[in-house]
C-alpha cells in the first residue's frame, strides 16, 4: 500500500478496484477485511478530492453577447477574460 499523497487518480482507483475485488470475494479473515474497507474508504475520498480539483479547473466556454470567452468551471473567472 502506497501513501496516497503520492497516488495519482488512476493509481489510486486500481488499488480501490483491488481492494473491493478482495472484499467481494469474502475470504479475508474479519480483522482483514476491515483494514480492506477503511483503506477502501480513505482510496475513495481520495479519489472524489482528486476529480473534485480537476471540475475546478475545467474550463467552459461561454457566449456572451456574441462573443465566446472562457470561464473556469465554476463560473470564477480571471482578469481579461482567461480562466484561471
Amino acid at each position: 500500500m502506497t501513501n496516497e499523497a503520492e497516488l495519482s487518480f488512476e493509481a489510486a482507483m486500481a488499488e480501490l478496484e483491488l481492494v473491493v475485488n478482495q472484499l467481494e470475494r469474502g475470504d479475508v479473515p474479519l480483522e482483514q477485511a476491515i483494514e480492506l474497507f477503511q483503506r477502501g474508504m480513505k482510496l475513495s475520498q481520495l479519489c472524489n478530492h482528486k476529480l473534485e480539483q480537476v471540475e475546478r479547473k475545467i474550463e467552459i466556454i461561454v457566449e456572451e453577447d456574441g462573443a465566446y470567452r472562457k470561464q473556469a468551471f465554476g463560473g470564477m473567472e480571471e482578469e481579461g477574460g482567461v480562466s484561471l
